[in-house]
């Protein structure tokens, strides 16, 4: 089995070591500093007071690689459409590409059926190129649970967690969904393969879509943002606008919005993931995990004010930081009826 995962940052190194020590033939796409250091010393996993070492082939080029059975993607969401023109080596004509990002994928509404069945989404993907270059067809779902950090170049830590569920857009368990969790299994991971993928996209949203930008606006860690009256509340509210669409298009969640707040809550002091871009200069996920739920509801006339409220402000501290080049549309108002 060949693997290639494309951006072996934190996740994808991760997975690149877990895989590579379970005998699969892993080759990683990197850049810059970390590339360097993978090439020079190979790449390093540190989980718990245990060090794990693998040298897989890595590189920045692509074409090195030839075709493989999978391309894990482990980009942030807003880059895939980026690096597009870079791909079309590692794709054979069995080839299955794995979406381990956070938000929405861009193969949502294949086999969804209803009335969006075969949509793209503008915010996700920037006039329909995923859906057409990469095929909705190849698509495996997979949600991304575990935490981990780039410690130092080439250098991976695992915080907590090891659990992918994987799926397939129609829910089928097909032989190519089978395979890739029995090699995540082999290589210590969870990878229960889900006949409802889209389900456990939303759960894992869900708080995204309302933790992150607020986190961004107040540099608040989980515990904080879910604690404090003020932003507990507004985090229910977004997180029910959100709730509503979702179940507009078939989702069904197994938890309610109390419980999912509380596992947040649970979790401590952690900075989210736009939190920490914010703070480290880096490109902020706005339009895979709030915008992409803002247009969706829009799809389906379903009104966001509480989500559009705080998309207009995290949109504006991202663009003054340099470190989002989207544009929030205006939040959709009725004009106001006079006797």
């Amino acid at each position: 089995m060949k693997i290639c995962i494309y951006g072996a940052g934190a996740i994808g190194g991760y997975l690149g070591v877990q895989l590579a020590r379970a005998g699969v033939d892993v080759s990683l796409v990197a850049r810059g500093a970390h590339l360097a250091a993978m090439r020079a010393n190979g790449l390093k996993l540190l989980i718990g007071d245990e060090e794990r070492v693998v040298h897989p082939r890595c590189t920045d080029n692509p074409a090195e690689l030839g075709p493989q059975d999978y391309v894990i993607i482990c980009l942030k969401a807003h880059s895939i459409t980026g690096v597009l023109d870079q791909m079309p080596p590692l794709l054979g004509p069995h080839t299955r590409v794995v979406t381990a990002v956070n938000g929405i994928p861009y193969w949502y509404f294949h086999r969804h059926g209803g009335a969006h069945e075969g949509s793209t989404l503008e915010s996700i993907d920037p006039g329909g190129r995923q859906w057409r270059e990469l095929t909705p067809q190849r698509a495996i779902g997979c949600i991304v649970y575990p935490a981990t950090e780039i410690e130092a170049p080439g250098v991976i830590r695992h915080v907590y967690g090891d659990r992918f569920p994987l799926g397939e857009p129609s829910g089928e368990a097909t032989s190519g969904v089978q395979q890739l969790s029995e090699a995540f299994v082999q290589a210590g991971m969870q990878a229960p393969v889900l006949d409802r993928i889209r389900d456990e996209i939303w759960l894992k949203l869900w708080g995204n879509v309302c933790l992150n930008p607020i986190s961004a606006l107040t540099h608040a860690t989980l515990d904080v943002i879910c604690t404090d009256p003020a932003t507990r509340a507004l985090s229910k509210a977004i997180m029910i606008e959100a709730q509503t669409i979702a179940e507009s298009f078939g989702v069904k969640f197994r938890v309610d919005v109390e419980r999912r707040i509380e596992g947040a809550r649970k979790v401590g002091a952690h900075k989210t993931s736009m939190l920490q871009d914010l703070e480290r200069g880096r490109p902020m996920e706005i339009d895979p995990l709030v915008t992409v739920v803002q247009e969706m509801g829009r799809l389906t006339k379903i009104p966001t004010p509480a989500l559009d409220a705080v998309l207009a402000l995290v949109g504006q501290r991202a663009s003054i930081a340099g470190l989002y080049d989207g544009t929030v549309r205006p939040a959709e108002t009725k004009a106001p009826a006079f006797a």
